[in-house]
């Protein structure tokens, strides 16, 4: 079954944040994730938007996400994440 990575990403130090943005897409790329969004205009219907920037991964199973997050392939780009932004990640089921 599908799965999701659903992310909020606040991003407060721009030049930082380029060595992950550098690096992730290798990451989620060798654990066959998908991007469906990055960033883009977002339109608030109900609530405030969250800050910062969705983004959308699709991978063929909530096993292959947490393998892809956990990898030592994304944990280092994450490190260039983690002072650069403010960021919530999940993993959220597909539909069958």
């Amino acid at each position: 079954m599908t799965a999701y990575w659903l992310a909020m990403v606040d991003v407060h130090d721009e030049d930082a944040y380029k060595g992950y943005a550098q690096r992730a897409p290798a990451a989620v790329e060798a654990y066959g994730g998908r991007v469906l969004a990055r960033g883009g205009e977002r339109v608030a219907l109900e609530g405030a938007a969250p800050p910062g920037r969705v983004v959308i991964i699709e991978f063929d199973s909530v096993e292959q996400a947490e393998a892809c997050f956990n990898s030592p392939e994304y944990q280092a780009a994450r490190a260039h994440r983690i002072d650069a932004a403010d960021a919530r990640f999940m993993i959220v089921d597909g539909l069958e």
